[in-house]
């Protein structure tokens, strides 16, 4: 069981995955678990263009999960053997992608040529109406109120001390 174990181990953490998109514009590279724990992005990256880019990256990433998935399940069944569990995990595997399937994907979020170059139009400037009426100065506010003058004598009789 101990050496089950141990095999198991040594064959998860080579089970990570390194993809490059077919046309060399993003290498991503998962670990074992699917984490994602490197992305390069190649020279043609930037010409791509935002929606390509986001879907190339999208794309790789979702095959270096696959792969990962596959290599972990394929350890799994040649340390174990193929028995219930290994059929389980094999159901939640998602399908072989394909490269048409690749090219698809990346063409859907494509945006034309034109609309990626073309700047936005400006809107003219309108100036606001002018108001209908002149409104009053504002009112300036009121002086400030004096206190009444104290009375001395007042002040020693509701003082004793």
């Amino acid at each position: 069981m101990q050496e089950k174990a141990t095999r198991l181990e040594e064959a998860f953490a080579a089970a990570g995955a390194t993809v490059t998109s077919p046309d060399g514009s993003v290498t991503v590279t998962l670990a074992p678990n699917g984490a994602l724990s490197n992305i390069q992005l190649g020279r043609r990256a930037c010409a791509l263009g935002e929606a390509r880019l986001t879907a190339t990256i999208m794309t790789t990433v979702r095959e270096a999960q696959s792969r990962t998935a596959r290599a972990v399940t394929s350890s799994v069944e040649a340390i174990v053997g193929d028995g219930e569990a290994v059929e389980m995990m094999k159901s939640f595997l998602p399908p072989e992608p394909a490269v048409d399937a690749y090219i698809d994907q990346v063409e859907k979020f494509a945006e034309p040529p034109e609309r990626e170059q073309a700047p936005p139009t400006p809107r003219p400037f309108t100036p606001p109406p002018p108001p209908s009426q002149q409104q009053p100065p504002p009112r300036q506010a009121p002086p400030p109120r004096r206190r009444p003058a104290r009375d001395d004598m007042d002040e020693d009789e509701g003082n004793p001390w």
